[in-house]
């Protein structure tokens, strides 16, 4: 449950970093479970490599919330755009389950979505808030140092917690397939002549991939999270834990525009850009040319009706 909770933040963050710059022809994507979903113009495109070796495609409508006012104002229209890409990402890694993993299609009742959702608050909130705040407190003492402290814990732990679960070979299959949409678009962009062989020459690491932002949001949290931190102080701990958690949607939107901003800042934006991308290589594998040819499929899929560039 937690791991894929994780797969479709990390999921949710990708597509997440593809909307904020606007290109001719917009693409995105994000890996699924023995598979990819690309994001096209107008529909979502996924692929999945079925067990008998056929490849499953499906398509849907992309649109968004963020078109039309008041979803698309500063501020908003990040969290917005957050929560549109998660519920993308995790209906795709359920459906590529389905397919993949031949598990049971039977829709979840409400009973059921609940108790998950539950599940994945506790745990989330656990491991990411409740935790770097109590080793936050225990390793600093001056009130500056606790905030920075906690903040670094944060990114300490997310990273970590992915390497860890990296090393289990269903994951890594994920991050494989992760390589293989990073190498479709960066060969789509430079525009190569698309092939899984050309394909597999590509790069694996890419500049628009969501996890490399998450260093902004850490160092957005302790902004935000300091002055709350101050006028709570001495509460108890679980009101400094549900503090953090409703400040939430304020640090996704306030990263959302530093984000944007940079994206569109053109060799200053990829200067500050730069740093984050070394989380790519624990977020991604180097994938086979099958997996190149499951990414190319879903690209195919994505862009129905869309004139070659």
């Amino acid at each position: 449950m937690l791991e894929r909770l994780i797969l479709s933040v990390i999921a949710g963050l990708n597509l997440f970093a593809e909307s904020l710059k606007p290109k001719k022809i917009p693409v995105g994507g994000q890996a699924v479970i023995e598979g990819v979903l690309m994001k096209g113009k107008s529909l979502w495109g996924l692929a999945v490599r079925k067990p008998s070796g056929e490849i499953f495609t499906e398509s849907w409508p992309n649109s968004s919330r963020t078109e039309r006012i008041p979803w698309k104002l500063p501020f908003i229209r990040g969290v917005v755009v957050m929560c549109e890409m998660m519920a993308t990402g995790f209906k795709a890694l359920s459906r590529s389950a389905e397919v993949a993993l031949e598990e049971s299609g039977e829709e979840m009742t409400f009973k059921d979505v609940l108790l998950s959702i539950v599940i994945a608050v506790v745990a989330v909130g656990g491991l990411f808030i409740a935790l770097p705040l109590w080793l936050a407190g225990k390793i600093a003492s001056e009130q500056l140092y606790v905030n920075i402290t906690e903040g670094v814990l944060r990114a300490v732990i997310f990273v970590g917690y992915v390497a860890v679960i990296g090393m289990w070979k269903d994951i890594r299959e994920v991050f494989r397939y992760h390589g293989a949409e990073h190498k479709t678009i960066n060969a789509y962009e430079r525009g190569l002549e698309m092939t899984p062989e050309n394909i597999m020459t590509c790069s694996r690491i890419h500049p628009r991939c969501g996890t490399s932002f998450l260093l902004i949001a850490v160092i957005v949290s302790i902004i935000v999270f300091s002055p709350v931190k101050a006028l709570i102080a001495g509460e108890s701990f679980i009101l400094q834990v549900m503090a953090r958690i409703i400040l939430i949607p304020l640090v996704i939107g306030i990263s959302y525009e530093i984000i944007r901003l940079a994206s569109n800042s053109g060799r200053l934006g990829l200067c500050i850009i730069a740093p984050f991308l070394t989380l790519q290589y624990l977020t991604t594998r180097e994938p086979d040319i099958k997996q190149a040819e499951v990414a190319l499929v879903s690209l195919s899929t994505a862009m129905k009706g869309v004139p070659a560039q």
